[in-house]
């Protein structure tokens, strides 16, 4: 994960037009495609964290984020995003 810049916060809009604030925790390729993985900023600390995995894609010349609504396209992210954050905790811990 590239630490270059920090976590960004980003507010989305969910399907009811609600606007929620999260932390991007992490950006992936997969077979070409980009992805971005969120969890809600306003998280507890004990608190089991949600990931939103969302797909970069562009829509008249400009990036957007799109759901990804396919299961099994977005487990398959998940999973890497997960492997990923649990790399770099073992990184912190050694």
């Amino acid at each position: 994960m590239s630490e270059d810049f920090g976590n960004d916060y980003v507010v989305l809009t969910d399907e009811d037009g609600n606007e929620v604030e999260f932390e991007h925790i992490d950006t992936v390729e997969v077979d070409g495609q980009m992805y971005m993985a969120f969890i809600p900023a306003e998280l507890a600390v004990d608190e089991e964290a949600e990931v939103v995995i969302l797909k970069v894609v562009e829509e008249d010349g400009e990036e957007v984020l799109v759901s990804v609504e396919d299961d099994a396209e977005a487990d398959r992210v998940f999973a890497i995003v997960m492997e990923r954050v649990e790399d770099m905790y073992e990184e912190d811990g050694e």
